[in-house]
């Protein structure tokens, strides 16, 4: 059995926000961070990886840059990491990195005992497409919005979380599973992981190593492919700071509905 876990390195949303003019985002000029979602299934995989000695093995689409993400995730615990990075997968949109995610998954191989794990989505689209996308661009049975997994012998039993409650699902392998924050608590980089993360070696696959999938279409990839149409971006401007009210509750409702007043918002 192994584990693949589909992770994205994304802006930190704390930081500087750039956009280009086509309303893509520049993100090499940005601090970027590992998606907080896709910790938490990074933490998934290692959890199984502890109880049952399968491979780990994260899966990416984006520039060079984001073998530093990769190097984090093999400190952690991670056994192997795959870059799938090329100027044809640039802009592409949920549809379009599905696709490219999908085809390189198939490309390292899955097995009957395989899991595909995601995080539930990225800060930067929020979304949550892709997972899904993935799931049936490969023909697999997925469940979204994991808060608990558990094995047991060749299915799982997932906890899913809804907004009024949670349904118990069982699932048989190769499957895909998004992943919530209520699932876990991603673990630390360990010192020995950080002294050997850099010997290990970092996967990379370009456009000529997918380009003969079936899944690989020039046509429907990249910012050119892709069918998501971005009407406008741009950086939110700062907001003063607020002004705080005090006194009684009494004083305070008479203060704010004067200043309401003098705006003539009443």
């Amino acid at each position: 059995m192994k584990i693949l876990v589909t992770v994205k390195q994304v802006p930190d949303t704390t930081g500087k926000v750039s956009v280009r003019p086509d309303g893509t985002l520049d993100r090499a000029s940005m601090e970027a961070v590992t998606n907080p979602d896709d910790l938490n299934a990074v933490e998934a995989a290692l959890q199984l990886k502890d109880q049952y000695g399968c491979k780990v093995i994260t899966v990416t689409m984006g520039p060079m840059q984001a073998e530093s993400m990769l190097r984090e995730l093999l400190a952690m615990g991670v056994d192997e990491t795959v870059l799938v990075s090329g100027r044809e997968f640039g802009g592409s949109d949920t549809y379009a990195t599905s696709q490219i995610l999908a085809a390189a998954i198939d490309t390292i191989g899955l097995e009957p005992d395989d899991i595909i794990l995601a995080g539930r989505q990225a800060i930067d689209g929020d979304t949550a497409q892709v997972g899904p996308q993935i799931a049936e661009k490969l023909g697999l049975p997925q469940v979204s919005y994991a808060a608990e997994i558990v094995k047991e012998d060749h299915t799982l039993l997932i906890k899913r979380m809804l907004e009024d409650g949670y349904m118990m699902v069982r699932i048989g392998t190769p499957c895909l599973i998004t992943c919530v924050k209520e699932l876990n608590e991603p673990r630390y980089m360990s010192v020995i992981g950080i002294e050997d993360c850099f010997d290990k070696e970092i996967r990379i696959m370009s456009y000529d190593d997918l380009k003969d999938h079936p899944l690989i279409d020039r046509t429907t990839i990249g910012l050119q492919g892709s069918p998501t149409n971005i009407y406008k971006s741009f950086t939110p401007p700062l907001r003063s700071a607020g002004r705080m009210l005090k006194g009684s509750p009494a004083e305070m409702a008479a203060e704010l509905a004067s200043c309401l007043a003098d705006k003539h918002l009443i």
